[in-house]
């Protein structure tokens, strides 16, 4: 299958996954090989595709120079929670099947982000997609970009991506996430925090309306009293440090 990701630029499936775990940070989904800052810019500067710039903001999609195959990706999760009539109605077909991309040719990119996120009950899953008319007809395929995690292809175009058990990937910056499965409380908490950081709960916060600021110091001091699970409770803590720190007092 050839895919095309922009007005005209094209890259075609192959049968290789990236070999790596995705790294959940709560806003953003990571499957690439660098492991804290420094190797970040050095692989952005040593490959080609989508990336973020100056005032515009992407997905980033790094292919290397000579092979054109992806070695790395980046995906933020969308702030906007899709009606639920919206999203009872996203396929649950067709199957993911593993693969990976190799550009046609060795130029930049612009992939745009998702704007709608569409979560499944318990947050077993989370699908972000491109915008809400994506659910008015079939996807074409699922790709398996790595485990856990799908692109959504529809008339052979990038409309989406989902991340299956995302409470599994959770982390903190670039480290790898916890081996352990997460706790069943981490489950729950995870969905307290994306309500929280998620429209329109979060309207409600920054209005600082008192309904919404008792359930964001609610979350806060669960997730401090936590023993189990602790590496995924600091993620967790690190994802609504900010609203903690204007809102929580």
């Amino acid at each position: 299958m050839r895919l095309t990701l922009g007005d005209d630029w094209h890259a075609s499936v192959t049968d290789t996954p990236l070999p790596f775990a995705p790294r959940f940070t709560g806003t953003a989904v990571t499957v690439a090989p660098y492991t804290d800052t420094k190797e970040r810019v050095r692989f952005l500067a040593d490959t080609f595709g989508s990336q973020e710039w100056l005032w515009d903001t992407a997905d980033t999609l790094g292919f290397a120079r000579g092979s054109r195959e992806l070695t790395g990706a980046e995906f933020r999760l969308p702030t906007e929670t899709g009606a639920a009539g919206d999203c009872a109605r996203l396929p649950a077909k067709p199957p993911v099947l593993p693969g990976g991309l190799r550009a046609d040719e060795e130029r930049d990119c612009r992939l745009e982000v998702t704007s709608v996120l569409c979560r499944a009950p318990g947050d077993t899953e989370l699908t972000a997609l491109r915008d809400p008319g994506v659910l008015d007809e079939p996807l074409q395929a699922r790709l398996g970009l790595a485990p856990d995690l799908a692109l959504l292809i529809q008339h052979h175009t990038v409309v989406g991506w989902s991340l299956t058990d995302p409470a599994r990937h959770l982390t903190s910056g670039y480290a790898d996430p916890d081996p352990a499965p997460p706790a069943p409380a981490t489950r729950e908490l995870l969905g307290a925090c994306l309500d929280l950081i998620t429209y329109p709960l979060l309207d409600e916060v920054q209005d600082e309306e008192p309904a919404a600021l008792a359930r964001l110091r609610e979350t806060h001091r669960a997730l401090t009293a936590r023993r189990e699970d602790r590496r995924r409770a600091d993620a967790l803590l690190a994802l609504i440090a900010t609203l903690v720190e204007d809102y929580g007092d």
